[in-house]
């Protein structure tokens, strides 16, 4: 419930860019186990990006994919902080400097205020790590995470 209803919640991304970054996650997954999911919030205040990232994680049980390899993206936009976290598998797969890289070049979309390009770039980019190391099994692989955008405040 809101506390001022007639106020209309900001929407962060018109409707086709929705659409497009969902079909990157959905692309990129059809090829890969691993799980991707983009959570975007106005603020993240009195923590940083990183610690609200895996604190988004777990609160979304990525943590319990299979393989454990599901990656996290995370934005607050007012605040123009982003993270991206990967599970123990991945991230031991990649390593630091692969996700440092990967937050620098969605900062160069950022800065030119194109932000539904930038993460749907980010999305395949992961996409494409994930594929590397975790390769799609016809036989085992199902999605275990929702695709969807996830809002937060």
């Amino acid at each position: 419930m809101r506390l001022f209803p007639w106020q209309k919640k900001k929407e962060f991304f018109k409707p086709e860019e929705k659409e497009r970054i969902v079909d990157a996650i959905r692309s990129s997954e059809k090829r890969t186990s691993g799980e991707i999911r983009v959570f975007v919030e106005s603020r993240c205040r009195y923590v940083d990006a990183i610690d609200r990232a895996i604190e988004i994680f777990f609160r979304l049980e990525m943590d319990k994919t299979d393989d454990r390899n599901a990656v996290l993206v995370y934005v607050a936009m007012k605040d123009r902080q982003l993270a991206i976290f990967g599970d123990q598998n991945i991230h031991q797969k990649v390593g630091t400097e692969y996700w440092n890289n990967t937050v620098k070049k969605i900062l160069s979309s950022f800065n030119s205020e194109n932000y539904a390009m930038g993460l749907r770039q980010c999305v395949t980019d992961i996409g494409d790590a994930l594929v590397y190391y975790f390769p799609y099994n016809n036989d085992t692989d199902k999605n275990e995470l929702p695709d969807d955008i996830v809002f937060g405040r």
